[in-house]
């Protein structure tokens, strides 16, 4: 669907939904998130606004602003909700503790909240979660327990554990509480830049632009476009609106932070209400993102934090000279795949080559050819030589070198060199 005609389908929901309108919770969310802003103000951080020229330049805008989410404590934005809503306990409550089902950024968020409040948490994983986000939930003072193989086995344990324990629900996006405290980046946006045209948020249970959506509309109107943006694999809030059907069997996405198939029924309601326009970014534009996030701003990010801008800078949003702010949500991100998506887009980006070069058995031979590459700028990633498999010719040698190349059209010159002192280049590709 192309994003015209996406955005009148959108357009004619929304406007089909002001009569459900909710201004009494959403001014109520809207007082919260005032009071949370000064509740949060020596607990998390007031994360940069930073301006990137390249993004600016790429996209067309007049300025693309990065909130800078990933630099917050635990390395994403969800302390903010998780605190609010622990801070808003009764003290009879905070003595129960609190309970989260979570495999990323919420379970964190759960942990570290609650330790500064010197309340109990449990935080219910499933088996399979990555080790590393076990050790950082466990270094926050929470207790993890390991459950089942699915997000609702995880799920169906921390039932038990409520009935059983008495333990208070501390949800990842459905509370407004939660709302309001991930709403306090929109009034940390209007202190930085007075009136942002476009502000981008990613979208999964929707609790983050939810609470951003509030603030800057109460303040703004409609002076301001809030734009959010799905996976394809998971476009769980825009099935939910009748805009699309959700995939028979979701593909697995790098955007695993937002792959959730069922938003909430509070956050959904009020992205129907202030939300203007969803748009999706396959994993291929995710990934683009994060390494453009790290080579052109040098800030680490994960998929589900790199989804804003990998909309725009796939021209998924029209923001010619307009202000526009990309919530990086998260910054969370595994280090091998990380190494997997820099070296994909190298290859991609054709930087980093295969060749296959066929030369003579002899002594100097291996070193004139690393001369060549040396002589061509060409930075030596990996090298495996070969003398003895059967389709290598007698008193040949095989030798294949992975390469950095500083631009494509190297690769021309270096086959060039090659040839020119008689050895045969069997294979180049990218």
């Amino acid at each position: 669907m192309s994003l015209s005609s996406h955005t009148q389908i959108l357009t004619n929901f929304f406007s089909s939904t002001m009569v459900n309108r909710m201004p009494s919770l959403i001014d109520e969310i809207y007082e919260h998130i005032k009071k949370a802003r000064k509740v949060l103000r020596n607990v998390v951080h007031k994360t940069p606004l930073d301006r990137s020229g390249t993004f600016t330049k790429i996209s067309g805008a007049k300025n693309v602003y990065l909130k800078l989410e990933n630099l917050q404590k635990t390395g994403s934005f969800k302390p903010r909700g998780a605190y609010y809503k622990i801070y808003n306990l009764s003290p009879e409550e905070k003595s129960r503790g609190v309970v989260a089902v979570s495999s990323g950024n919420h379970a964190q968020g759960v942990a570290y909240a609650a330790s500064i409040q010197n309340v109990s948490a449990k935080i219910v994983m499933p088996i399979f979660t990555p080790i590393s986000k076990i050790i950082a939930t466990r270094s926050y003072g929470a207790e993890v327990i390991l459950h089942g193989l699915t997000f609702d086995d995880a799920a169906e344990k921390a039932r038990e554990i409520i009935e059983s324990e008495g333990r208070v629900l501390v949800h990842p996006y459905d509370d407004k509480f939660i709302v309001a405290g991930q709403g306090t980046i929109g009034l940390e946006i209007l202190e930085d830049l007075k009136e942002p045209d476009i502000v981008v948020v990613p979208i999964g249970g929707g609790g983050l632009i939810s609470g951003i959506s509030i603030a800057l509309k109460k303040k703004l109107k409609e002076r301001v476009r809030i734009i959010g943006v799905q996976t394809e694999a998971y476009p769980g809030v825009l099935a939910k609106l009748g805009m699309t059907r959700f995939p028979e069997k979701p593909m697995s996405t790098i955007a695993d932070g937002i792959a959730i198939k069922t938003p909430g029924e509070l956050t959904t309601r009020i992205i129907g209400d202030l939300v203007d326009d969803i748009v999706t970014v396959n994993d291929d534009e995710i990934a683009y993102a994060i390494f453009m996030l790290l080579e052109r701003a040098k800030t680490v990010v994960e998929g589900a934090g790199a989804v804003a801008l990998a909309a725009l800078l796939a021209g998924k949003i029209d923001a010619k000279n307009k202000n526009v702010v990309t919530i990086i949500s998260g910054g969370n991100i595994d280090m091998t795949r990380l190494i997997r998506i820099i070296n994909r887009e190298l290859v991609r980006q054709r930087r980093l080559i295969r060749l296959t070069v066929v030369m003579p058995d002899m002594p100097g031979s291996l070193s004139r050819l690393l001369d060549i590459l040396a002589q061509t700028r060409i930075n030596v990633v990996d090298i495996n030589i070969d003398k003895y498999s059967p389709h290598v010719e007698p008193q040949k040698v095989e030798v294949e070198i992975v390469a950095e190349i500083p631009i494509s059209e190297t690769l021309e010159i270096l086959m060039s060199k090659i040839e020119d002192i008689g050895y045969y280049v069997e294979n180049a590709e990218f």
